[in-house]
């Protein structure tokens, strides 16, 4: 990783929370620090303890550690979309961002006033998608929200020679859908001899190899504000059938992704049954696939957005202060706030 020292005025703090198991949004974290790094910035990620250092975090993003940190008149602070809590402000006095990963986890701690979040200054919003800046940038009018859309890793997410009749999912988000479906395609003649796949806490490196020799993701999103692993089976060149999720209409687009009615499991085995059975002719729209999402969601892009509204941010007012971590509010979301039907 090369920098250029010198070239930003403060540091960038990314407040973030590890976990034992590879979380997407963290990771995207972890990409935005290194890219900033890469840029000349002085970029880091703030764990709330030491022992939170998980492995799955490149051992190349500096970290910070502590349930409190010094942030200065330079600097600006980068905090979760959850918990925002009206009113609690992590920072008094200090220039901030909320990276907002979904915006329907906007208001997950609680009811939310007409100056929400409740901050000074008040924050500018980051987002991933196109559908998030603008249900954002109509539910919080008086907030500037810039658009900063996540990279695909085109060669760790890339299609491998093997020929193997694969479907996978990620049950995580619909677990009793997902079980119910997994049911039907066991029972279905059409997908004999097909590798059914559920993809549980898997490390990320497991997840790209799966993807490489599988010919069909069904993508089981639920309020998504962009859903990262369907972009991710584009580029390991998958076909993709499946729900959208809200956020990752987008990514539906593509040429080789069909979107099915939401809660429709036995339309997504008819349609998982009818494209295993036309594989053979489908190879042309799977490389299709690949090179549709790596044109449009590239690190060049995202870094460019990414520089862009780090410099909108610092036209912001900010002052010293001292930052306490969000994961201090982490009660106020409940214990089953990202539970989905």
């Amino acid at each position: 990783m090369t920098t250029r020292p010198g070239l930003s005025p403060g540091r960038i703090v990314y407040a973030g929370f590890a976990t034992a198991h590879h979380s997407g949004g963290v990771h995207v974290m972890t990409q935005h620090v290194r890219l900033l790094r890469e840029g000349g910035h002085e970029a880091w990620l703030w764990l709330p303890d030491q022992d939170d250092r998980t492995d799955w975090i490149p051992d190349d993003v500096p970290m910070l550690f502590g349930a409190t940190t010094t942030i200065g008149a330079e600097d600006l602070l980068v905090l979760p979309e959850t918990p925002t809590v009206q009113g609690r402000d992590p920072a008094p006095g200090a220039r901030k961002v909320i990276f907002n990963q979904n915006h329907f986890y906007t208001f997950a701690a609680g009811t939310p006033g007409k100056d929400f979040p409740g901050w000074s200054p008040a924050p500018a919003v980051w987002v991933v998608s196109e559908e998030s800046r603008d249900v954002l940038a109509a539910a919080l009018p008086g907030l500037p929200v810039s658009h900063v859309p996540n990279p695909v890793d085109g060669e760790l997410f890339a299609p491998s020679a093997s020929d193997q009749l694969r479907v996978c999912w990620f049950p995580k988000k619909r677990p009793r859908e997902a079980s119910l479906l997994k049911r039907l395609l066991a029972g279905d003649p059409r997908l004999s001899g097909v590798d059914l796949v559920e993809l549980v806490q898997a490390p990320r490196a497991e997840v790209a190899a799966t993807l490489a020799s599988t010919a069909v993701f069904v993508a089981l999103g639920h309020t998504e504000s962009f859903g990262l692993p369907v972009a991710e089976a584009l580029a390991a060149g998958c076909l993709v059938v499946g729900y959208d999720g809200g956020g990752g209409h987008e990514l539906f687009e593509a040429p080789g992704a069909w979107r099915i009615p939401d809660q429709r499991p036995l339309l997504l085995r008819d349609r998982v049954a009818a494209l295993m059975q036309e594989l053979n002719t489908l190879t042309p729209v799977r490389a299709a696939n690949r090179r549709w999402v790596l044109d449009r969601y590239p690190f060049a892009r995202t870094g460019a957005a990414l520089e862009e509204a780090v410099a909108a941010a610092r036209e912001r007012p900010g002052a010293a202060t001292v930052a306490v971590h969000p994961v201090a509010w982490l009660d106020t979301l409940g214990p089953h706030f990202t539970a989905f039907a």
